[in-house]
């Protein structure tokens, strides 16, 4: 396996897990997703990770500002999606791993993610890479009609903005 930063040749196939991830209905609130115009524009320059497996794609990392107040430039919210096919061998945990060490390398004190509470996957792998429970988000939003909870977890660096 190997690890290493995105780029727009990657973008069919980051879109197409994406897109799978959306068809769960457990992965986010969009509903469909956007071009690599609109998904460059916000995700942080840092912190853009595809994960190879026998020279494919099989999972995508990325980070948001939360915030464009610049008390909030080490806190960042994380997006992580692994092919379905792909799920549950510990690539999502690889994957994560380098994305702190890439965070905290760019500044980042806080990882933040906001989780649909029956994405329980999602939600033991953060906590696997030292996520914990922050919070918990009842009737956040509607998808399709539907209402959804949000788990909220954070994750504090230890060797940034410690001081």
């Amino acid at each position: 396996m190997e690890i290493r930063n995105l780029t727009i040749n990657d973008w069919a196939t980051v879109k197409s897990i994406y897109e799978l991830g959306i068809a769960t209905g457990i992965a986010t609130f969009e509903t469909t997703a956007p071009n690599w115009e609109q998904w460059h524009k916000n995700h942080l320059l840092f912190g853009r990770l595809v994960i190879i497996l026998e020279n494919e794609v099989v999972g995508w990392t990325a980070l948001t500002a939360v915030s464009n107040r610049c008390i909030y430039q080490g806190v960042a919210e994380v997006s992580i999606y692994i092919h379905p096919n792909h799920r549950g061998k510990g690539i999502g945990q690889l994957l994560m791993k380098k994305l702190i060490f890439e965070s905290e390398k760019n500044g980042i004190w806080t990882l933040h993610s906001s989780i649909f509470s029956e994405n329980i996957g999602s939600i033991n792998l953060h906590k696997k890479v030292g996520f914990r429970m922050i919070g918990y988000r009842e009737k956040i939003g509607k998808l399709k009609g539907v209402w959804k909870d949000n788990v909220l977890l954070e994750r504090r660096s230890r060797v940034v903005g410690i001081d």
